[in-house]
């Protein structure tokens, strides 16, 4: 058994879904069918033969009443159908009592046993006249038993017919079985067969551009496979977000590199013919080197970090942001002397922590600073404020002009008024991206007065 059973397991294995739902759904169908008809042939056949023995019912009681008392005998000798005259005797229980007539009906030991009170009236099947008959046998008083008899051919003709007909109607129900079957597995599984063509297609062309067309229909009313349908039309704009985000990357990476590395190629090949120059431009060619060797250097890292993207959960703990505040603004003053940072903490967020990687954190606040340092005239403010809703960094500059405020957070994004000033653009795209995974928001505005306000929100991250 357990052999048959690995055979038809494999056997399923190696038939595809459509041909397994199709099988599946015509044998359901086929067996409702063809029980139906079953059912219906024997209820048919207790019907008809039930009408038959209400017949030799009322006959014998016809019987009884007409010849009650009467010797043993044959009362009726032909057998007809139906409900036409019964062929009907009278049994004695004593073999010896008989008539001199010929029994047109069998008697048997059962017989006589009724006709003695021994046993119960019954109904039993027979032959008569060379034909089948239904006959009944009850007792008839005083140690004699009467026997009717009616012909069932055409009963059991009828029964045939039955018989015949319901096989004729359950093979048209196999038969129909099998094709809504396959209407069946057809129609339900088109949208799989969409979603697989669409997954070979993208497998085939690396293009995520494709999507599944889903059916017609008002929303949040879709059966189970629309659902996996749109589920994969999502998933599949998410991946092409993915990749056109990371072609992006790619495209912008190599062209602000292209700046930098061509000007360290043209001052290493300068200093290869340091014999030429003098000590002062040998000084300027090795500064320009050092620099930018640094800014090449800081652009991979923000690479690196912006590409790696991934949730500090197993790196995770309570960050206490007063004292990690604290020490970025003291940072940011020894890197920017000409600017003046000052720090205000709301007495309620003096222990106020958030659960983080305090390196990363550490980063999106440098950041914050740096920008805001770099957009800052000469002797002004940078102001930083904590409170137990959000951390605020605000600058006294020109501000952020509004149509550039949607894309200050986007990668390599540097406003008009920023390309002569030192930096990437990764700065606040990091920052954002830090922000997001720690559970928190970043945010710019204009600030009332003017410059520029970034504001980190902490939701319920911190505690």
């Amino acid at each position: 058994m357990s052999g048959v059973r690995r055979l038809g397991a494999r056997w399923r294995r190696r038939r595809p879904v459509r041909t397994r739902l199709a099988l599946a759904t015509s044998a359901a169908v086929a067996v409702v069918a063809v029980g139906v008809c079953a059912a219906a042939f024997v209820v048919l056949r207790y019907a008809m033969y039930r009408q038959l023995d209400l017949n030799l019912t009322q006959s014998a009681t016809q019987v009884v009443q007409q010849h009650r008392g009467a010797a043993p005998d044959v009362l009726a000798g032909e057998c007809r159908f139906l409900s036409a005259p019964a062929c009907a005797q009278i049994v004695p229980a004593d073999p010896a009592a008989d008539s001199r007539k010929p029994h047109p009906l069998p008697v048997s030991a059962p017989v006589r046993e009724v006709a003695a009170g021994e046993r119960a009236p019954y109904f039993s099947n027979t032959t008569v006249a060379g034909g089948p008959a239904r006959m009944f046998t009850t007792n008839f008083g005083e140690g004699r038993a009467l026997q009717v008899a009616l012909r069932s051919d055409t009963v059991q003709q009828g029964v045939r017919q039955a018989a015949w007909l319901l096989s004729l109607v359950g093979g048209a129900g196999v038969l129909l079985a099998g094709a809504l079957g396959y209407a069946v597995s057809r129609t339900g599984l088109a949208p799989v067969a969409r979603l697989t063509a669409t997954a070979e297609r993208i497998a085939a062309t690396r293009d995520p551009r494709h999507r599944i067309e889903l059916p017609p229909g008002p929303p949040g009313r879709e059966d189970e496979v629309t659902r996996l349908a749109a589920t994969f039309n999502t998933m599949l704009g998410e991946l092409e977000q993915s990749v056109t985000a990371q072609r992006r990357l790619v495209a912008d990476a190599s062209h602000e590199l292209r700046t930098p590395l061509t000007a360290l190629r043209t001052n290493a090949e300068l200093l290869t013919r340091a014999d030429r120059l003098t000590a002062a431009q040998r000084d300027r060619a090795s500064g320009a080197l050092a620099r930018q060797l640094r800014e090449v250097t800081g652009l991979v890292n923000d690479l690196i970090e912006l590409a790696r993207d991934e949730e500090p959960d197993p790196l995770l703990e309570a960050v206490a942001l007063r004292p990690l505040t604290e020490h970025v603004v003291d940072a940011a003053r020894a890197h920017w002397p000409g600017t003046a940072f000052t720090l205000w903490v709301e007495d309620a967020a003096r222990d106020l922590t958030l659960p983080g990687v305090p390196a990363r954190l550490s980063r999106l606040l440098t950041n914050l600073l740096d920008n805001a340092a770099k957009f800052s005239p000469a002797g002004a403010a940078v102001e930083v404020a904590l409170t137990t809703a959000d951390l605020t960094v605000r600058d006294h500059g020109p501000g952020v002009p509004p149509e550039d405020l949607p894309y200050v957070f986007d990668r390599f994004y540097r406003s008009e008024s920023a390309r002569s000033l030192p930096g990437s653009g990764l700065g606040l795209a990091m920052a954002r991206q830090i922000a997001r995974a720690h559970g928190a928001e970043l945010t710019a505005e204009n600030a009332p007065g003017g410059g520029a306000l970034f504001r980190l929100a902490f939701g319920a991250t911190a505690s």
